[in-house]
């Protein structure tokens, strides 16, 4: 990366105050590095955080704090700090699929809906993205993979607790998209070893989990061992519904109808696969566009296989549209030429609509408010994925998760995710649930009419902090 600074740890102070349904909420705020050195005491790396104190709470004892992060790997902490769970968040578009990509000036907000009533908050920019940073890059091992990443987190959210004497403190890890796999891997290896030599001893109250990446493979990339047609295919079957409107049914129904056939007699139909002929195959294909709104030429084409990427360019194709990956509400015109370049993430719809809208805020608006001043470059997303070690040692994310529930008996787990999501897939996360012995009485979902970034709209970003808010208070949040 081009830089313009050199590292030096730095702190920065300030103080706010947030109208919270009515109530205000001061808060102080800390933002700073916690600085990762070698045995000789050299610094090798560094994790930035916003840390947010509700400053009127004289007995810490019992106020529990939660440790916010996106995923990637290699995303700063940028979309879910400005997104809904900072102070100041940014102004949205009452209309998500707004052809055009906003330009400035961009508007910000208070966050009325902001968690600071019920919990404190910390913001993580993880070690190379955002603010963090690999100083020493010889040491990069230590960081990029799925259980050293966990390692430091562990070893960062210690030091935080230490410094501010919050040990006692009910603790909630909150993740976004690898973000899960993260949270997922630090509760399993804060309550038992696992790919280290260390023993942390830490337990946590609660995992958030937004879009979820954890999986019962030994690979963060591996996906159930099913026809993955099966596992996408209640997410297709609501962008469907939300572009094309098959039905009177409202979306859950349809969605949930879709997955039980799919479950059933689709699954029967692809181990079937060239055996399914006649009037049993004329069935299968009218079902499937009728719960995908791809054609019958592309179906006898894949011979009944509906594939999500492809996919994209196939269920708003009669409009002239390809529909993102990130979220299946937004769309862009389809353009035969790039047809290849529309299968990737590069040219998602997506981030070329909120990625500018987001950083502008965060680096415009919140950072001058927290009194963050510097020449330290900021690094929003960086492709540290193609460097990530992504084997687990002993145990699988989701037994992470499973194992971290049955050493800590209080422990919950919450699963939020958009049913337009196309990268993190609602059928994949069931599977999940599913396959990895969890304790179902304290697992709980819900399904967001949005994306990847459940949040997105002036309606989502109520709903998400508004059941975050009952699920740290011990509530049912699907309730």
């Amino acid at each position: 990366m081009l830089r313009t600074d050199v590292f030096t740890p730095s702190r920065f102070t300030s103080e706010g105050c947030i109208e919270v349904y009515g109530k205000k909420i001061p808060y102080n705020t800390v933002a700073e590095d916690t600085v990762f050195y070698d045995d000789d005491g050299k610094a090798i790396a560094s994790m930035f955080t916003y840390s947010y104190f509700r400053s009127d709470v004289e007995n810490t004892k019992d106020r529990p704090v939660i440790f916010c992060f996106n995923g990637g790997p290699g995303t700063s902490s940028m979309m879910v700090h400005v997104g809904y769970v900072g102070p100041t968040r940014l102004k949205y578009s009452t209309d998500p699929d707004d052809p055009f990509t906003p330009l400035p000036p961009y508007e910000s907000q208070d966050n009325e809906y902001c968690l600071l009533d019920v919990a404190d908050l910390v913001v993580c920019d993880p070690v190379g993205t955002g603010f963090g940073r690999l100083i020493d890059e010889t040491k990069a091992d230590k960081f990029w993979g799925i259980e050293p990443d966990a390692e430091s987190f562990l070893t960062m959210i210690q030091k935080w607790l230490d410094r501010y004497n919050r040990w006692e403190s009910p603790k909630y890890l909150m993740g976004e998209s690898y973000g899960c796999t993260r949270a997922a891997t630090i509760a399993g290896m804060g309550t038992l070893a696992g790919g280290t030599d260390r023993s942390f001893s830490m337990a946590f109250d609660g995992l958030i989990m937004i879009g979820n990446t954890v999986t019962n493979g030994k690979y963060f990339h591996d996906t159930p061992p099913v026809y993955p047609a099966i596992t996408s295919f209640p997410t297709l079957a609501a962008v469907h519904w939300y572009h094309n409107h098959p039905t009177e049914q409202g979306l859950e129904e349809f969605v949930y109808e879709a997955s039980h056939w799919a479950a059933t007699d689709y699954l029967v139909a692809l181990f079937k696969g060239e055996a399914v002929v006649g009037e049993e195959r004329e069935e299968i294909i009218q079902k499937l566009m009728h719960y995908t709104g791809v054609s019958r030429e592309y179906i006898e084409q894949r011979n009944l296989v509906v594939e999500d990427t492809i996919y994209r360019s196939e269920v708003a194709r009669g409009k002239g549209l390809s529909v993102s990956r990130l979220d299946g509400r937004l769309t862009r015109p389809l353009y035969t030429g790039l047809a290849e370049r529309q299968r990737g993430l590069g040219d998602d719809p997506a981030e070329g609509k909120y990625d500018p809208f987001f950083q502008s805020v965060l680096l415009g608006v919140i950072c001058p408010k927290l009194n963050i001043k510097w020449d330290r470059n900021f690094l929003s997303s960086a492709r540290l994925w193609a460097k990530w070690k992504n084997e687990v040692q002993s145990r699988n994310t989701a037994e992470c998760v499973s194992d971290a529930m049955r050493r800590a008996p209080g422990m919950r787990v919450f699963f939020m995710n958009g049913w337009y999501d196309l990268c993190t897939e609602t059928g994949i996360l069931w599977y999940t649930m599913n396959h990895s012995d969890f304790p179902k009485d304290r697992v709980f979902f819900k399904g967001y009419e949005s994306g990847h970034m459940i949040y997105l709209d002036e309606v989502n970003v109520k709903l998400v902090n508004d059941d975050v808010r009952k699920f740290v208070k011990g509530e049912d949040p699907t309730k």
